[in-house]
């Protein structure tokens, strides 16, 4: 029931044969974590000299140190312990750096390849900072809060417009009393991308269309607030597709919905004919500083760079979300849902950002592994 052209068919078509012929192809999030022996399309290379101004050679060089990176990321945790403060990837230097809180684990986080950097608070002590005010009512000019490892402290964003009003500065000064807090101010406040009924590759559930996030055995993922569980959902061409099993939104931003009524799922991000197909191989999570890519209806294939972990978001609507991933990459109305890559492994599903694809902006996304974790899902993987 998917709209394809013949050379998409025929992808399609040979990638679902390797999976029924295989063993293990389904990993759990915790486990999908395999280089592959092709590490990124030419689509996706292009996407990626467009967005970042990188070379086919460069982007390659690039993914491979973010992949290697990743990895260092989870031995460095391990052994920087209750010290660990946090790190992110230094593309100017393709390295990862960890920030910890003692000499001791310095040592033992160098042995790992990481670069380090000596800070005062903890990730742990940051992150319960930001956690008391998740408890604090945001007014509409305070975007987003999160913990920044880089400045070892917590960074609030404002809209600029509403940077002097009263309940925003209320909100910083009680901010400020729970922890160590930087203020940055953004051009305008974010907002879901969902989009009314237009025409083009969607999922539409009421007069609602959104993007498919990925593929899980039984189903697909996407944003929670594109539907409400039991909500139907048909496909591009109007037909029944399924339905939403699990939705949550606000507080976090996920759904799953299964499949049915002749619809298939293979281990893809699909372009739409704009593009070729993606290959999902897995969900290693890329560290903050990693180069990233997004695919959703509306503004197909864009990518940018990850810029934080772990913000709470505050609509333009009054709706809260926590624990999403901040992005330098566009999106736009009916890109809601769609799918962030980080080479070929699954990253998140998009939830909203301010700004378009025209001037630019940033997105953020609900990780994958969260929401396969939630629902007991697993990925459908390459």
């Amino acid at each position: 029931m998917r709209r394809t052209t013949g050379a998409r068919f025929g992808l399609s078509a040979l990638l679902l044969m390797a999976t029924c012929a295989g063993t293990g192809l389904a990993p759990t999030a915790a486990a999908a974590d395999r280089t592959p022996r092709t590490p990124a399309s030419p689509a996706l290379f292009d996407a990626m000299r467009r967005d970042l101004g990188l070379s086919p050679a460069a982007a390659r060089e690039r993914l491979a140190d973010e992949r290697q990176a990743a990895r260092t990321e989870r031995a460095a945790r391990k052994a920087a312990g209750a010290a660990y403060g946090g790190s992110w990837f230094d593309a100017e230097r393709g390295r990862l750096t960890v920030a910890v809180t003692g000499q001791r684990a310095a040592a033992e986080v160098r042995r790992t390849g990481a670069a380090v950097r000596l800070v005062k608070h903890s990730a742990a002590r940051l992150d319960a900072a930001k956690a008391r005010i998740d408890k604090l009512d945001a007014p509409a000019g305070v975007a987003s809060w999160r913990v920044d490892p880089e400045t070892n402290g917590v960074v609030v964003s404002v809209v600029a417009r509403h940077r002097a009003d009263n309940d925003v500065s209320s909100f910083l000064k009680r901010a400020r009393a729970t922890a160590p807090v930087r203020v940055a101010t953004v051009p305008e406040g974010p907002r879901t991308f969902a989009a009314g009924t237009v025409g083009g590759d969607p999922y539409y559930t009421g007069n609602v269309r959104c993007s498919i996030g990925f593929s899980v055995h039984g189903g697909f993922v996407t944003a929670g607030h594109c539907g409400r569980a039991g909500a139907s959902v048909r496909g591009w061409d109007g037909s029944a597709m399924g339905t939403f099993q699990g939705s949550s939104f606000p507080g976090d931003d996920y759904a799953y919905v299964s499949i049915g009524h002749g619809w298939w799922t293979v281990p893809v991000v699909l372009g739409w004919g704009t593009i070729p197909d993606q290959l999902v191989r897995g969900s290693a999570e890329a560290p903050v500083g990693s180069s990233i890519c997004r695919s959703g209806s509306t503004t197909k294939w864009h990518c940018g760079r990850v810029l934080a972990k772990n913000e709470t978001v505050n609509y333009s609507d009054g709706t809260v979300v926590h624990q999403l991933t901040k992005t330098s990459v566009c999106a736009q109305g009916g890109d809601s849902g769609g799918s962030f890559l980080s080479g070929d492994q699954a990253q998140g599903v998009t939830s909203g950002g301010w700004g378009n694809c025209g001037s630019g902006g940033e997105t953020w996304y609900q990780p994958v592994n969260e929401i396969l974790n939630r629902y007991g899902l697993r990925l459908h993987t390459a």
